[in-house]
């Protein structure tokens, strides 16, 4: 697999946001500023709460498959590789990766079989998209720490897309979990969102490395990034973090990260978190990297791998 040099293009963009101005200019000021290889989509469905069993991918919420396409066809005419990452989020505001059921079916309450059903029909749409417009990868899940047990349905999801979508399929678990998911041997590719403090990076690429040679399989983040708030490089995973504007602590953490991944051999690339569809206002806290100190780390990094 070659190196991914990659980024997560306005994830969850609800519909019109993709056909809109703003966004057309914010992904040509990706393009040049960045010089990515490869960009992920992610299509957003949703459901109510954590135990609805029913995801809605054609509401006003997420995105429209025509705009989808467009920007697909856009990329792909520029050169670039492109990750289709269908992904669920709750309305609530809860984290995905509670989404969860009892274990055992019980009467009146909702079901894993209902919610898999609803979840197959939903990764299924994408992964015809994925197919018919040669996207190079299909990611069916993102950080789903509570449903990773029910290995059966993910094997059997796994299974289903593969009746539709000819290409490499991976999966994306959540930082800490790549070695507590038991059913790598079903995926093509190995990934995993690298929110980890600075500092810890040794350690924890000591761990996955240890999974990545267990199976065999590519592996690379398909997430990481920190924000530009004071305290973030600690807890890069905690969007909450609200400290003052600090863009060198996360130019800093993008730094110490590369130091760390790009000496083992094994790590096939990232794909940050992540370039909005809109420019961020002066002193942005968050995630966004358009126009931050940390592009210009990201961006040497990404030129050099060039020469």
């Amino acid at each position: 697999m070659d190196l991914i040099k990659g980024i997560n293009f306005a994830p969850f963009a609800p519909r019109g946001v993709l056909s809109s101005p703003a966004a057309a200019e914010s992904l040509e000021a990706l393009l040049s500023d960045m010089s990515p290889n490869t960009v992920i989509l992610t299509p957003g469905g949703v459901q109510a709460n954590a135990h609805s069993e029913a995801i809605d991918f054609t509401s006003s919420h997420t995105m429209g498959d025509d705009e989808l396409i467009a920007v697909i066809r856009l990329l792909h005419a520029r050169g670039l590789r492109v990750i289709l990452k269908p992904t669920v989020n709750c309305l609530d505001g809860v984290w995905r990766a509670y989404i969860s059921f009892f274990d055992e079916d019980v009467p009146c309450e909702p079901k894993w079989s209902r919610w898999f059903a609803s979840y197959t029909a939903f990764q299924l749409h994408y992964a015809r998209i994925a197919a018919d417009e040669g996207c190079e990868m299909l990611i069916p899940g993102c950080e789903m720490v509570m449903s990773e047990h029910r290995e059966a349905e993910w094997r059997a999801l796994i299974a289903n897309l593969r009746t539709v979508y000819p290409g490499p399929i991976g999966y994306n678990c959540d930082k800490y979990q790549e070695d507590h998911v038991a059913w790598w041997d079903c995926v093509d590719v190995i990934a995993s969102s690298g929110y980890y403090p600075a500092g810890d990076w040794e350690a924890q690429l000591d761990r996955i490395e240890r999974v990545v040679q267990r199976y065999g399989k590519p592996f690379f983040f398909a997430e990481l990034g920190c924000m530009a708030a004071q305290g973030s490089s600690q807890r890069p995973n905690d969007w909450t973090v609200s400290g003052a504007f600090a863009p060198q602590e996360q130019a800093d953490w993008y730094q110490s990260m590369f130091d760390s991944a790009l000496r083992r051999s094994w790590v096939g690339g990232f794909a940050f978190w992540d370039w909005q569809a809109r420019r961020a206002s002066d002193g942005d806290c968050g995630y966004n990297l358009r126009g931050t100190q940390a592009l210009s780390v990201i961006r040497r990094v990404y030129r050099s791998k060039d020469e």
